[in-house]
């Protein structure tokens, strides 16, 4: 297992598996695994380490930057909808 997770292309095969998930069920959770996967896999192919518990929490660190930074740039995208204070048949 080990191995395979010092691959880069296993990395990328990851993080295009967790877009389809993305695609496939509602929210929006799997699309930072998936940004995280996919950086992940430019660390691997510049910088490899052995240790697996190192590498996943690399990727756990990764994903976590990549879904907070998702929230920011959604966040500023509202949909504009109205918030109504008062209702119309109050007096």
């Amino acid at each position: 297992m080990a191995a395979w997770l010092t691959l880069w292309w296993v990395w990328v095969c990851a993080a295009l598996a967790l877009g389809v998930v993305e695609l496939l069920l509602p929210g929006s959770i799997f699309l930072g695994f998936a940004l995280g996967a996919l950086a992940m896999a430019l660390v691997v192919a510049f910088w490899a380490p052995g240790n697996v518990a190192l590498l996943l929490a690399v990727f756990a660190v990764l994903s976590l930057v990549a879904w907070m930074a998702l929230r920011v740039l959604f966040k500023r995208q509202s949909s504009g909808a109205r918030i109504v204070t008062r209702d119309i048949n109050e007096n």
